[in-house]
């Protein structure tokens, strides 16, 4: 009986079949690859694994497979999970879900922009192992002063806030930020209810301050996915 040749892609070594699957930036077609054996499984594993950067903006993605993805990319520095026309449903439980992975301590950016399923009880969960964040995007989401008394107290890096359209924050959420917060450079407050006066008195806190003064909201397409600098 003639053998079967191997095929030639069969003979690449894992590290360089990994280098293949990381120029890949399509979720589905990796999740297909990791379905042809268990050698292109573990070259997906390992190829999520090198990523520094992840976007779901776009994709239609759920809790537990998103969650799922950002465990295995242990390197992980920037993690965007933005909601567009087609993207992430991400809920709490995906936040939470996404909070136990061993790269979140080391996150210098997140973005939730537009993720209105979410809720104080999330973002909590996450920022409060998100040790290293410096940049956060938070704009158009339905989040309180829990959520901004929680990035305080946990992100003593942060250097620029988005909190487009963030309509239930308070005068007190965001002294208490500017105080607990010393490297913070920029702050986004288009459409948020604070007086004028609660700026005034930031900006006593921090000169330095740039905050985005209030006036009409600029069109959704200029408000960027990942924070001001």
């Amino acid at each position: 009986m003639a053998e079967i040749e191997e095929a030639e892609i069969d003979r690449l070594p894992i590290d360089l079949l990994s280098h293949i699957f990381f120029i890949i930036s399509s979720f589905t077609d990796l999740a297909q690859a990791s379905c042809v054996c268990k050698k292109w499984r573990q070259a997906v594993k390992q190829s999520l694994g090198r990523r520094e950067s992840l976007s779901f903006s776009g994709w239609k993605m759920d809790d537990d497979s998103t969650a799922r993805i950002v465990r295995l990319a242990y390197s992980l520095k920037e993690l965007d999970i933005s909601r567009s026309c087609w993207g992430c449903q991400i809920t709490d439980n995906g936040l939470y879900k996404i909070s136990l992975a061993k790269c979140v301590s080391n996150l210098t950016s997140i973005s939730l922009w537009g993720m209105t399923g979410v809720t104080d009880k999330g973002v909590v969960q996450l920022v409060s192992r998100a040790t290293s964040l410096q940049h956060l995007n938070i704009g158009g989401t339905f989040i309180t002063d829990e959520s901004l008394f929680a990035i305080a107290n946990n992100c003593p890096h942060l250097k620029t806030i988005v909190l487009w359209c963030c309509r239930h924050v308070t005068e007190s959420g965001l002294i208490f930020l500017v105080n607990k917060c010393p490297k913070l450079q920029s702050m986004n407050v288009w459409g948020t209810r604070v007086p004028m006066d609660c700026f005034i008195c930031l900006l006593t806190i921090s000169p330095a301050l740039q905050i985005k003064p209030r006036g009409l909201p600029p069109t959704v397409e200029a408000i960027p996915m990942m924070p001001v600098q």
